[in-house]
């Protein structure tokens, strides 16, 4: 059922996953506290669940991942073919990573320099925040599999911290690109290698930058109040360690009150969302500027982002509208397209598809790919689609084609 069927609506996915249990409508609708009526209306794709906290006590109640009902993963695929999701898969389940006991017998791994892998992982990085996440997958492999030999070389403690805070590096990388194409399960291990290595490198932005691997991949789960107190611990611990005026540092610890804020909407506290925001702007005027320190993307207009999106999560739809779309062009691809993303989700549920629609080809313009394999669009796109008329027994050509193009309905 995982990913099988994309035409499927979310109320099609938890009927389907409901009746796999055994559960009544009644039953499942009183253990999420809902009406039974309010269920029968999702199921039926008459009523939409707005809200990501809400999907994921379904899902808790059906005893599936939040990725289950969403549909995710959908095929990993780009114009180059650029879609083996499996060999990142081999390389972060490489079984010579379980034991050094069993495995360490044979012939010492070849030293690596870590500076051009260093490269390599940067360049890899600018393909994510460009939106080439094809590139980035195609590269993933062997970047982990280098970052796995540099770990088990022998060498000095120096060279032990500088592969370390390299193969921290590649997992984030990791952890972050599978969380975008829906494979979460893969992204939690990547983030839990990210961190490891980040340990071992002794360098308290690495760690930090790290952390926010793990709160991408528990945001990817809908596990809010785990990926809530990582980004806090990992703020307040990096909170003494910042060297006055350091770029770097203000744009990690910016970004982690972000990342939380994010954990915290979602969740509905809307109290503790305000309050990271608000530390994250301090940060980011602090800053002075919108930056890419660290991969990033972090200042004043990243702020006024997320603001955006945690008002989309807290309902505050209206508000956002009359705000109007931010203006991300200075920032990378990969945030603009992000934030267009969740634009044309805030016009789609005010039944404005004309404007969402537009806006979704803009984000498509930009990085096909991240539209393409992103959950959110798919449902956006799928609603209109249901909704739309029909004008000489056809849909919109343009709708048509995107709504094809992101699976949310079965190419003619």
């Amino acid at each position: 059922m995982r990913g099988a069927g994309d035409p499927l609506t979310i109320g099609d996915r938890v009927a389907f996953y409901r009746r796999r249990r055994g559960l009544a409508q009644a039953t499942l609708a009183g253990l999420v506290g809902r009406s039974e009526d309010w269920l029968s209306k999702i199921e039926r794709g008459e009523r939409e669940i707005r809200r990501l906290d809400v999907l994921v006590e379904v899902a808790r109640a059906l005893r599936v991942t939040l990725g289950d009902l969403l549909g995710e993963p959908v095929l990993m695929e780009d114009d180059q073919k650029n879609d083996d999701v499996p060999a990142v898969r081999d390389a972060l389940m490489a079984p010579q990573r379980l034991s050094k006991t069993l495995f360490g017998g044979g012939a010492e791994p070849e030293y690596v320099d870590p500076k051009p892998v260093a490269r390599w992982a940067e360049d890899a990085w600018s393909d994510y925040q460009g939106g080439r996440i094809g590139k980035v997958v195609a590269a993933l492999p062997r970047l982990i599999k280098t970052a796995q030999q540099m770990e088990s070389a022998s060498g000095d403690g120096s060279y032990k911290r500088r592969c370390a805070a390299v193969s921290a590096r590649i997992h984030h990388l990791a952890a972050t690109t599978l969380s975008k194409v829906g494979e979460a399960d893969l992204a939690w291990i990547a983030a839990e290698r990210a961190m490891q290595a980040a340990d071992t490198a002794d360098d308290p932005l690495v760690l930090a930058s790290a952390a926010r691997s793990g709160t991408h991949a528990l945001l990817a789960v809908g596990r809010f109040e785990d990926a809530l107190q990582l980004g806090d611990a990992a703020a307040k611990w990096l909170t003494p360690r910042m060297k006055d005026g350091d770029a770097g540092a203000l744009s990690l610890y910016g970004m982690l009150h972000l990342r939380s804020a994010t954990a915290a909407a979602r969740h509905q506290d809307r109290g503790t969302a305000n309050e990271l925001l608000s530390k994250a702007e301090n940060a980011a005027q602090s800053l002075g500027e919108d930056g890419n320190h660290w991969q990033t993307g972090f200042g004043p207009t990243n702020v006024a982002l997320h603001r955006a999106s945690a008002g989309l999560d807290l309902g505050d739809i209206s508000y956002i509208v009359d705000q109007g779309q931010v203006d991300a062009s200075e920032l990378p691809v990969e945030r603009q397209v992000m934030h267009l993303i969740d634009y044309a989700r805030t016009l789609s549920l005010l039944a404005r598809d004309d404007d969402a629609l537009q806006v979704l080809l803009s984000a498509e313009d930009k990085s096909a790919q991240l539209v393409r394999h992103s959950a959110i669009a798919r449902e956006v796109v799928r609603t209109m689609y249901r909704r739309a008329p029909v004008t000489a027994g056809r849909k919109s050509s343009l709708l048509l084609a995107l709504a094809e193009q992101c699976r949310a309905v079965s190419e003619s």
